[in-house]
């Protein structure tokens, strides 16, 4: 099966009312983990990389490696994403290379650090659309600022700092034409997102339904959505880690989020933690190890568990097989018709 539009997948996903993950990758080993996963639950699954991961593992490495999983893995409906692009020029680059989905993140400006204008995110967010949307490639789009840094990309500021106004949101979907929408509602990126567990004062949900209820027929987006489990946290520190106590975001939270509007969930800390993890405990046990094979392949296997269980958290499994791909080139076509 070849890549496909994540437009389709988050219509479907709509259809049947459950939630995607977005799992971000950096190299082969996570790659495999995430599509492991989602043959084993039987899983669409949206597969996604940040500036930081297109400059780490270089382009052309990465395009085909996904484009190796879609031949070792044809059942599955598979998206590649770019995870928080600065501008369109980024955008764009990912396009030509051959994504099947962009983010323009213009709630901040081209430096990936501070907060923009609403009229600057409206603009750049508009050119993406159509840059992208006559190649049939979805478009996702920020309104409001998420907390945290993630490779070099956030205003680093609290994730209460800058949320989203549901009235914006209403006028930037309809300003823009985007496919899906990220939403900040009090999450941050990286591990350190609530120093206690979160509730009502620090994860507004109560905002997210307000703007699902506005906005019923938008694909809502979470991102920051790891949930940061005390047992991934424990194995590290168990094995020469010095992680400080922190709370991500409860999955029961994430799953209330799916039954308002939410389909696409982006995961990458909690990845991060089984996999360093595993490799702690390898380096540990085994001091006399040097074979990089002896401890990747538990970091694998670490990691595609973690993403299997978010996979049926999120209600995604089981639905690899409910429909055909939608070739990039229809979708392009369909767009063209409703903006006609």
């Amino acid at each position: 099966m070849p890549l496909v539009s994540m437009r389709q997948l988050l219509d479907e996903a709509a259809k049947g009312g459950y939630g995607v993950g977005a799992f971000n990758v950096n190299n082969m080993e996570q790659i495999q983990s995430i599509m492991e996963a989602a043959r084993e639950t039987k899983s669409p699954v949206i597969i996604q990389a940040s500036r930081g991961a297109r400059a780490y593992s270089q382009d052309r490495f990465l395009y085909h490696l996904m484009i190796a999983a879609t031949e070792i893995y044809p059942e599955i409906p598979t998206v590649l994403h770019l995870d928080h692009g600065n501008s369109v020029e980024t955008c764009k680059s990912a396009i030509d290379m051959g994504f099947t989905s962009v983010m323009m993140d213009g709630s901040l400006m081209a430096d990936g650090k501070t907060p923009s204008s609403f009229e600057y995110n409206v603009d750049v967010t508009r050119q993406v659309v159509e840059l992208a949307h006559a190649k049939g490639v979805t478009v996702e789009g920020e309104i409001g600022c998420l907390g945290g840094i993630e490779d070099g990309h956030g205003a680093g500021v609290d994730g209460l700092s800058h949320l989203t106004d549901p009235e914006q949101a209403v006028e930037f979907v309809k300003q823009t034409g985007l496919d899906a929408l990220a939403i900040a509602i009090g999450t941050s990126h990286g591990a350190y997102k609530f120093s206690s567990k979160p509730t009502g004062e620090t994860l507004k949900m109560a905002r997210l339904i307000e703007i699902h209820n506005r906005l019923p027929g938008t694909h809502l987006v979470m991102h920051g959505s790891s949930s940061v489990p005390k047992d991934l946290q424990d194995i590290i520190n168990q094995y020469g880690g010095k992680l400080k106590p922190t709370w991500g975001v409860p999955v029961e939270e994430i799953q209330l989020g799916i039954k308002n509007g939410v389909r696409k969930i982006n995961v990458d800390t909690d990845n991060r933690l089984a996999i360093t993890g595993a490799i702690r405990k390898v380096f540990m046990e085994k001091p006399e190890e040097f074979d990089p094979r002896s401890y990747l392949k538990p970091a694998r296997e670490a990691m595609k568990k973690v993403v299997a269980l978010r996979m049926t958290q999120f209600g995604q499994a089981g639905h690899a097989g409910d429909y055909a791909p939608i070739p990039l080139e229809e979708m392009a076509r369909r767009y063209e018709a409703v903006a006609v």
